[in-house]
């Protein structure tokens, strides 16, 4: 599904990826973890096609497609979701309205008719009542006065509605408490088919105790330098990244 070869990346003058391979194949969670600096959220950004940055190097395509030229709307139009670390706040718009707006800008761009309104109200209602969302909640300006647990919430649900088919879900756990963080995951694992694939970036094994993943994979200085099973997040909890560093200097 997502195929990433000999990626480089640079923001400025300053080189962040030096060289990323990774695959990832439908119905397979798999996450990243490294050190502050290491590139992860970078990583996250140049796959969703943050213009900030500038691939120096590599490609990137998903179900065979290259993605190097596409816009970050129409990476999400080909199935693209990036569930962000910092989720932005938008008064007025309300979290169905931008739910509505996002189904039907991508049906347009994929030259399907817009979502019947009695379509779209009985899908809001099943993925709200799958993810344990309040219908009030819905009806809320995108984002403003949530509490963080909220938001991230709110992105899980934005992802239930969209059905991408690659979720980068970028540092997820930040900010959340143990419930929070139970909810969230659970709203995951309920969304994941063999016919997407998640990639989870973050920096501690908790998360993943509750979103078990296929393959953990560690990014340290602008590279993937291990890859594992689920064993290899606890390792890394219980010897931090030093030893990580330790090796790559041998």
């Amino acid at each position: 599904m997502l195929s990433i070869r000999n990626l480089h990346a640079s923001i400025g003058d300053k080189e962040i990826l030096k060289g990323i391979n990774l695959e990832v194949k439908a119905g397979e969670i798999h996450a990243i973890m490294g050190p502050n600096g290491a590139g992860k959220s970078t990583l996250a950004s140049i796959i969703a096609g943050n213009e900030n940055y500038e691939v120096t190097a590599g490609e990137i395509s998903l179900d065979g497609e290259d993605l190097s030229e596409l816009a970050p709307e129409e990476r999400a139009h080909k199935g693209v979701f990036l569930s962000f670390q910092y989720p932005v706040e938008i008064p007025g718009v309300s979290v169905t309205n931008f739910i509505r707006t996002a189904i039907n800008e991508t049906r347009k761009a994929n030259s399907q008719e817009e979502m019947p309104a009695n379509e779209m109200l009985k899908v809001i209602r099943e993925k709200s009542e799958l993810l344990e969302i309040d219908r009030k909640f819905l009806s809320r300006s995108l984002n403003e006065g949530f509490s963080g647990g909220e938001k991230k919430r709110n992105e899980i649900f934005q992802m239930a509605m969209l059905e991408p088919k690659l979720a980068i879900l970028d540092e997820t756990d930040s900010g959340l408490d143990i419930d929070a963080l139970r909810i969230v995951a659970n709203g995951v694992n309920k969304l994941k088919s063999d016919k997407n694939a998640i990639v989870v970036i973050t920096h501690y094994q908790r998360l993943l105790d509750y979103i078990v993943p296929d393959f953990v994979h560690v990014l340290y200085n602008g590279k993937i330098v291990k890859s594992g099973g689920k064993e290899l997040a606890h390792e890394l909890e219980e010897k931090g990244y030093d030893w990580i560093k330790q090796e790559q200097e041998v």
